[in-house]
């Protein structure tokens, strides 16, 4: 699995940018080869984070120029401007079920 997060460290409204990417990201997202998961978290001051699950590095690296253009074409107004992305192979996951992997 590989994942990528996005870090954006001044907006204004985190719930309004999250509720306006939902739809437009969500179809995005839904439609691209590998997706497992997308998360946005307020972290307070401003601070959102994006978190997105793929199977793999090309997968989640072709969504990601998609979601950049709709960022970029529909959200102009909410001036989210460059965030900090961290990206890389997922090495644990835990999940409730009792299943776990490790790298």
């Amino acid at each position: 699995m590989y994942m990528v997060i996005r870090k954006y460290s001044k907006v204004r409204s985190v719930a309004d940018a999250a509720r306006r990417a939902k739809s437009g990201v969500g179809e995005i997202l839904r439609q691209s080869r590998g997706f497992k998961s997308y998360h946005v978290l307020d972290a307070g001051d401003g601070v959102g984070i994006a978190v997105m699950i793929f199977d793999d590095r090309e997968s989640a690296n072709a969504a990601n120029a998609k979601i950049l253009t709709f960022v970029q074409a529909s959200l102009p107004d909410l001036d989210l401007g460059v965030p900090e992305i961290a990206a890389g192979e997922v090495l644990v996951n835990i999940e409730p079920n009792g299943s776990s992997g490790i790298k």
